[in-house]
């Protein structure tokens, strides 16, 4: 049996690799989570009591504690997902995500380096690669060109990962997602974030014109590639995941309204009436588009679950946990909200 350590394995996409990881019997892992408002333990209560399953609180950016973890678990595999990850918080204010997703990142890399961690999977993102409006897809060979804060610090710990491999000789690998959508997602994101309003009976805001183009993968898929790319990627390797399908956002926002409305036998019309067109955030990129071919030549992975499927799962996912929704809109939140949505970015 194998140890993996997953970083930020309370988070929403970590999460659900934990679980991808915990329904095969070869692995067993150690979850280390900061647990800020993004990092939740709900999202794996279930698994209390369960021998194969360990969780540390702490910060990947503590040295000595990451040491202490790796000499005590000597996991074959360090799994990184521990990440500031909104772009609009790293808008309000770059600094915590320098800390986690650039200083972090160099913690991991460091210890194993000198414990000899055998693989480390880099959980990055399609945004570093810039806006692609009017350009083809991007390969993984592509420059980087980052256009906000966290696309920025993400983009810097997938260099800070490729000097390490190329320096120490570091087993690096590195998965580029588009954005991800599921169960479990904290309301900041945009496909919870319009379930929520439109069940509380709030507006539902766009950005801008909601022409923004974006590729949604239905997170369980993107774990399974993740999966793969632990067990089978090679090593020094990128890899883009993606569906190879760009919805408008405006569309999307649409999509849940029409879905919402299916599962709760009521007329969309109401829903549709709910949208309110607000000042785009500073900096916002038209499009993200990616090539896949790497993954799915070499490994054989594509998506499973077209976007109206997914759509419809997580929607009565959110229907039968409400709960969920209610009690993550707290006072932090609120005021995050009322930062980027209604007080037209005057913080920035």
């Amino acid at each position: 049996m194998k140890t993996v350590l997953v970083t930020g394995g309370c988070g929403f996409i970590g999460s659900h690799f934990i679980r991808c990881l915990l329904r095969e019997e070869s692995w067993r892992v150690v979850n280390l989570d900061k647990l800020t408002y993004a990092g939740d333990p709900d999202r794996l209560s279930d698994l209390a009591g369960e021998p194969r399953y360990r969780l540390v609180q702490g910060d990947i950016a503590d040295a000595k504690l990451v040491e202490e973890v790796v000499v005590t678990e000597r996991p074959w595999a360090i799994v990184n997902f521990a990440a500031e990850s909104h772009v609009d918080r790293s808008i309000l204010d770059p600094t915590p995500f320098l800390r986690t997703n650039v200083q972090g990142v160099h913690v991991l890399l460091d210890v194993a380096r000198r414990y000899g961690v055998e693989r480390f999977l880099q959980i990055s993102t399609d945004e570093v690669y810039g806006d692609t409006d009017g350009l083809e897809p991007r390969s993984e060979e592509d420059p980087l060109r980052p256009g906000s804060p966290y696309a920025a610090s993400k983009a810097a710990a997938d260099l800070l990962c490729l000097a390490y491999r190329r320096t120490y000789g570091l087993p690096v690998l590195i998965a580029r997602s588009s954005n991800n959508y599921g169960p479990y997602q904290h309301p900041e994101k945009l496909v919870p974030l319009v379930i929520r309003n439109l069940l509380v009976g709030e507006e539902v805001p766009v950005y801008g014109d909601g022409g923004q183009r974006r590729d949604w993968l239905f997170v369980e898929d993107n774990c399974r590639a993740l999966l793969l790319l632990l067990e089978q990627g090679a090593v020094g390797a990128i890899y883009n995941i993606a569906t190879g399908v760009r919805v408008r956002n405006l569309q999307l926002v649409q999509s849940i309204c029409t879905v919402l409305a299916q599962e709760l036998d009521t007329d969309p019309a109401g829903f549709f009436d709910r949208i309110r067109f607000t000042p785009d955030r500073p900096g916002h990129d038209r499009e993200y588009a990616v090539r896949t071919d790497r993954i799915a030549h070499t490994l054989g992975w594509r998506p499973e679950v077209e976007l109206e499927e997914g759509l419809r799962r997580t929607v009565r996912w959110y229907l039968s946990n409400r709960d969920w929704l209610v009690k993550r809109a707290d006072e932090e939140y609120r005021a995050y909200y009322e930062a980027v949505y209604r007080r037209k970015w005057e913080l920035v």
